[in-house]
Parts: C-alpha cells; structure tokens; sequence
C-alpha cells in the first residue's frame, strides 16, 4: 500500500497532513509512505525528519500522487486553475482524506467520481465516542480559540491583567466570547490564564456550567424557554423571535462595556451567524478588538473582512485572520496528523497489508463522499448527474 502526503498548496495553509511521528504509525500499518519535499517546511517538518521515520522524500508531486494508493491531505486539492490539478495526478481507484470543504465547492465530488477517487471528508465524522480521536474539527478549534486569543492580545493596546503599580492601576482586560464550543471554551480558558475578565454566551443551557466551571460568567437570558433550549442530542432548538430580540438587546448592552470580544459561531454548510451588528460595534470604545474566527463563512461580525485587521469608524479594531489554525501551525499539523492515523486505522487489514473499507460503518457512510464513481453522501448526492 502506498500512501502519499503533498504539500498544501491553498493559499495561506502552513500545516501539513502528516508527522514524523505519524509516518512511524502508518509504516506499521503497512504503508510505503512517501511525503513530497518540502511539505512540512512551513510546521517545522524537514525532509529529513520524514526521511528518519521511514519515509521517502519525492519532489515531482504529480508522480507522487498518480502512484498512491492513499492520498491524505489538510485541504481539498487544488485545480489546474492553481497550477497543479491535484485531482486529475491521483489515479483511479485513490483513497482521498482531508477536510475537502465540500459545500465550498460542491461541484469537486464531481470530480472525484468522475475520476474514480474514495473521497473521505474529515469534517463530516460523526461526534460519537469512538470517533473522539478522528476529531479534526475539535483538534483544530481548540488551537484556534487559543491563537484567537493572542491575536486579540497583539492587536489590543493594553494590557490583559490587572496591574498594580507606583503609577497607578491597571484595569483588567474585559473578554466576551461568543459561543462556548471547543474554540470558545480554550478562548475562555486562554484570557483567563492570561488574567482578563471573561465572560461568555451560548445557545445551549449546558454551556452555562462548562462556561462557568472555567471562571467565566454565563450572559443569557434566562427564562423558561432558554431551559427547554436543548434536544436530547445537545443539539440547540431554534428559538422564538421574542427569545431572540430579548438576547439581543442584552448582549448589545454587555457588549459596550467589552475591551475584547471573540466571535466563534459556524453553522456547516451555511452562512456564519451575524452575531456582531454594525450598531454594536459602534458602541464599544476606541482601542477595541473584536476577533471573528467565522470570517471565512461571511463572519459573525459586520465589517471583518477575511484575512485583513478592518477598523472601524470609531477606532474598534475587528481581526479576521482566515484559517486560525495555520497561524499555529505545528501543533495543528500534529494534532491533525494523528486524527488521520485513528481515522485510516481501522480501514486497514493489517494481516493482509490491503484497505478494507466497510461502507456500513457509521464513521465510514457519514464521511464517504464519493466511491466507484458516484457522489454517494447524500447531501451532495445531486453531484452524481
């Protein structure tokens, strides 16, 4: 079995699909692993590392990738419009596995039937307990609530923790996080070891006590119809135009007395949330960071533009760094690196050294895209004619 890592070559991603470490890991698994030169350069990944734990180092990328039998990858590949169509180099009958973004661009699980390529969406893996450590969304949130956080600390003109001085003092910095998931959750327990106040919100009723277990304070409206706010599952409920007007009102007003606020609401396949209005913005003071981490899906916040510091009118400074994890890249490439090692795991016969991939498997039928020159996940299933 021969397994191929390229270099990423989208626009702004430094990370890389495999470590020296995972090399080890997928050699023992059976895999030939070549890895082309070069790919972990941007995370601190020489070739010789690679070439150390076993892996061959090639530098024609497209032969590298017609001669795999697996191809895994952080983003989707690129097209001929990039330069190298990554898709047209794999052969048929390829293994593809990354976070392929497919409703970014829907029309390549055309492509990757069309060719003949298994496609598997990382992103799409169920959040069930034995798919904890195949979790790329979860291992690449929570650096990016951290990286979130310093990057609201350079970009902020004062300091986060309350100083006592000769001069005078300090006040502590005064932190809002927005949506308490993974990212939201390190963001909380980033500002708070960096000393700041936090507080934070949250659709869900359960995040109050993990919001809170962190040393944060929970900002909600807290009514009845908040406490029924959760399906079995701990998926939020769509509340009523009356519940949302109240929490409105009440986070505009908790947000004008914000130094820092911390966007992290995305919805898969949708549009990000506006979460931050116009009118917000313009109430908090000069000096003031706002961080959108959904800037990539349209934003949380009116006025963040992907991959630029906008500033406001009033002098608020509003960051929306695209791709938080790249900006942090070394620990995201390992931490991702081993999602892919417990995800490709078990789609091998180890006795035989062959894939063996089992359509009926929870994991496997939530994450397939494309097989035997199908569009088979059904959400894209409209891809096949």
């Amino acid at each position: 079995m021969k397994l191929a890592v390229t270099k990423e070559r989208r626009p702004g991603e430094a990370r890389v699909a495999a470590s020296p470490d995972s090399v080890k890991r997928l050699v023992a698994l059976g895999f030939t692993v070549a890895i082309e030169s070069g790919a972990g350069e941007r995370a601190a990944m020489p070739d010789a590392a690679y070439a150390a734990a076993g892996a061959l180092i090639v530098s024609d990328p497209a032969a590298l990738l017609f001669d795999a039998d697996v191809v895994l990858k952080v983003q989707r590949p690129t097209t001929a419009e990039s330069g190298l169509d990554e898709v047209a180099a794999m052969k048929s009958g390829a293994v593809l596995i990354g976070m392929l973004a497919p409703y970014a661009e829907p029309e390549l699980c055309r492509a990757y039937a069309d060719r003949g390529i298994s496609a598997f969406a990382l992103e799409f893996v169920p959040r069930i307990t034995r798919a904890q450590t195949m979790d790329v969304l979860s291992s690449q949130a929570n650096l990016a609530g951290y990286r979130a956080v310093l990057e609201a600390a350079q970009a902020y003109g004062r300091a986060f923790p309350m100083m006592m001085t000769a001069a005078g003092t300090v006040p502590a910095a005064r932190v809002f996080v927005m949506g308490a998931g993974v990212a939201g959750l390190q963001a909380i327990a980033t500002a708070r070891r960096l000393g700041a106040v936090v507080t934070a919100t949250d659709v869900r009723p359960a995040a109050k006590e993990q919001v809170e277990s962190l040393g944060a304070k929970f900002v909600a409206v807290e009514d009845d119809e908040f406490r029924q706010a959760e399906t079995a599952g701990g998926y939020a409920k769509e509340m009523s135009a009356a519940y949302r007007e109240k929490q409105a009102a009440l986070v505009a007003q908790h947000i004008a007395k914000q130094d820092i606020v911390i966007t992290t609401a995305l919805i898969p396949g949708r549009p990000a949330p506006k979460l931050v209005s116009a009118e917000m913005v313009a109430s908090m003071r000069p000096g003031s960071v706002i961080v959108d981490l959904a800037v990539e899906q349209g934003g949380n916040c009116a006025g963040s533009r992907p991959d630029e510091i906008a500033v406001s009118d009033n002098g608020v400074r509003i960051v929306g760094w695209a791709n938080m994890p790249s900006r942090i890249a070394v620990d995201a490439s390992l931490l991702y690196a081993r999602n892919l090692v417990a995800f490709l795991t078990p789609l091998v016969d180890t006795e035989a050294k062959a894939l063996k991939i089992d359509t009926a498997d929870e994991i496997v039928k939530s994450s397939l895209l494309t097989k035997d020159g199908a569009v088979v996940h059904p959400a894209f299933a409209g891809q096949s004619s």
